[in-house]
């Protein structure tokens, strides 16, 4: 499975619409196998879902999203984590633990509004949390 967290300076990027770099992670058996950075700076917002696609990216971990990015990724198959916020390998971490999301790594003043753009529930009726890397899906 491939996972992106947009990042920047070592933390979560505080907004995806506008973020110019991922850490794209290959997991295999609920470990990183792979690791690279990857420019995702694009022209418009259906260049930069382009690009995510292009990476191949089934999760997407990132900051705050805009409702329509956000809706457009869902429907093309990407489980969204978002208004997440940390030092990018503490969230690896957590995310490879099956923690997120997770309190201690929501933005502030964002507490429980990772599943509220799906309704409490991802798709397929199960937590974003059974999404996760250990295959559950």
């Amino acid at each position: 499975m491939k996972a992106a967290l947009t990042f920047w300076d070592g933390r979560i990027s505080p907004v995806f619409d506008v973020s110019r770099e991922a850490m794209v992670l290959t997991i295999e058996k609920g470990a990183v196998a792979g690791r690279r950075r990857e420019n995702i700076e694009a022209s418009s917002a259906a260049r930069k879902i382009e690009r995510i696609m292009e990476l191949g990216v089934q999760t997407l971990i990132c900051g705050a999203i805009s409702e329509p990015l956000h809706r457009e990724l869902t429907e093309r198959g990407v489980v969204v984590l978002a208004f997440v916020a940390g030092e990018i390998d503490e969230v690896i971490d957590a995310f490879l633990a099956g923690l997120l999301p997770a309190p201690a790594f929501s933005m502030p003043g964002c507490r429980g509004r990772q599943m509220r753009f799906r309704g409490g529930r991802g798709r397929g009726g199960k937590r974003a949390r059974d999404w996760g890397p250990s295959g559950r899906h």
